[in-house]
């Protein structure tokens, strides 16, 4: 029996569900789906490392995809408020602003899942929508937000293609982390939209 097989086997069993623990499974869960992807992820090996009984997880969760789903849907639930997004007053100084340690970590976590999952999707393609809005569209609804305050205030033309630049940064991101291997840092990043995003968008970039 395969590892998929297995995780489709296990029925629930029919003590009470506790949920208490379900945040520390579901990080453990996105753990190993970026270290092994779907193909290799089991529950026996997401229990491990939650130091939880194997018992826990397939009382809450009867297969891997029901956990896989769960754990993509917990990184969407923390993403930023909109309301607190930062706004300088310029395109860059809000693009340069969301440059953090844990932003930087959590989008190079995020594109590891996405890699994760992606022959989970090919097998189930209405999947896809859920991976694109819990992995994809939150950064892409920040970049939205910078770029259209920046076509109000005159920085870009009107007839910016924003849909297409908030994809720009993503893009050159997922390839550096995920064919290339390397880590993102603040000086990729910085070349990233002075380089790139901005002329792009039809703004000038810094001196």
């Amino acid at each position: 029996m395969t590892h998929v097989d297995e995780a489709e086997a296990k029925p629930r069993l029919g003590r009470k569900r506790d949920h208490t623990r379900d945040p520390e499974i579901l990080e453990a869960a996105l753990d190993v789906l970026a270290e092994t992807g779907y193909d290799g992820m089991t529950i026996d090996m997401v229990a491990t490392r939650a130091k939880a009984g194997k018992a826990t997880l397939y009382r809450r969760w009867s297969s891997k995809s029901e956990l896989v789903l769960d754990a993509v849907a917990c990184m969407k639930g923390r993403d930023l408020d909109h309301a607190s997004l930062p706004d300088t007053g310029t395109l860059r100084g809000d693009l340069v602003a969301m440059i953090k340690p844990p932003t930087i970590r959590d989008s190079e976590r995020k594109l590891k899942v996405m890699a994760g999952i992606a022959s989970m999707i090919a097998r189930s393609p209405d999947l896809a929508d859920a991976a694109q809005q819990a992995l994809v569209e939150p950064r892409a609804s920040i970049n939205r937000t910078f770029f259209r305050r920046a076509i109000a205030r005159g920085e870009i033309p009107a007839n910016a293609d924003v849909e297409r630049l908030c994809t720009i940064g993503p893009a050159l991101v997922a390839y550096r982390v995920l064919m290339l291997g390397r880590p993102v840092d603040r000086e990729f990043l910085l070349w990233t939209i002075d380089g790139v995003v901005l002329p792009a968008a039809g703004a000038r970039p810094a001196a």
